[in-house]
């Protein structure tokens, strides 16, 4: 879906549009407009960033190459700070970064491009708590960009979208706003989602180890 939305791969039927405009497979010329409206955040941003350049070049080098008006090391260190990297990082290569600064600087590097829509594929997969919610509260905190998330954790889910689409097998079995869908799930699927969840939660956890410790002591 994600390799569609980014005409990378063109749909088996339908199509993707922008502003009243189809979007397809083509030249870097043809879809320069649509790149610099919606970029792609990776799940892990790392493999994506050139370990020969500091960090200050990874995110303005895109916004030169798209032509995104204006000065591109000014309008990345611009972006840099809106993702709240100080400015000790700009200097450094990627080998340099923690996870969460890494997927920070992806974020950094799409804004610079003047995205309007970002395509996140589990940008908090693999990291820590700390640097996790730090990822979240960057992504939450976009005001005025549009948000495609592909999870499979609810936490981060309910903190940074309105609406859940709920994909099984390909196709679609529900979807709805975020709070009603994970409170009153309807399909096996939701329901299996929400309920995995919830073991997982530490109340749950919690409330499994005293049941295991009673149930040891009677």
């Amino acid at each position: 879906l994600l390799q569609v939305a980014l005409a990378l791969l063109a749909p088996g039927r339908g199509e993707v549009c922008l502003d009243g405009r189809a979007v397809r497979p083509g030249s870097v010329r043809s879809l320069r407009w649509y790149r610099r409206a919606v970029q792609y955040v990776p799940q892990h941003p790392a493999a994506s960033l050139d370990p020969r350049h500091r960090v200050e070049r990874l995110v303005a080098e895109p916004a030169r190459r798209l032509g995104v008006p204006g000065d591109p090391v000014g309008t990345a260190r611009a972006a840099l700070a809106r993702v709240g990297l100080d400015e000790d990082l700009w200097r450094r290569r990627p080998g340099e970064l923690s996870g969460g600064q890494a997927q920070r600087v992806a974020v950094a590097r799409a804004l610079a491009c003047g995205a309007r829509l970002l395509l996140a594929d589990e940008p908090v997969s693999g990291l820590d708590h700390d640097l996790r919610d730090h990822v979240l509260d960057v992504v939450a905190g976009l005001d005025g960009i549009g948000l495609l998330l592909v999870c499979h954790d609810l936490e981060a889910v309910e903190r940074t979208c309105e609406r859940v689409v709920v994909l099984d097998a390909g196709r679609v079995v529900e979807e709805g706003p975020t709070t009603r869908l994970l409170a009153r799930p309807t399909h096996p699927a939701t329901r299996a989602l929400v309920g995995a969840r919830d073991l997982s939660s530490p109340t749950t956890r919690e409330a499994t180890r005293e049941a295991t410790r009673e149930e040891s002591t009677a």
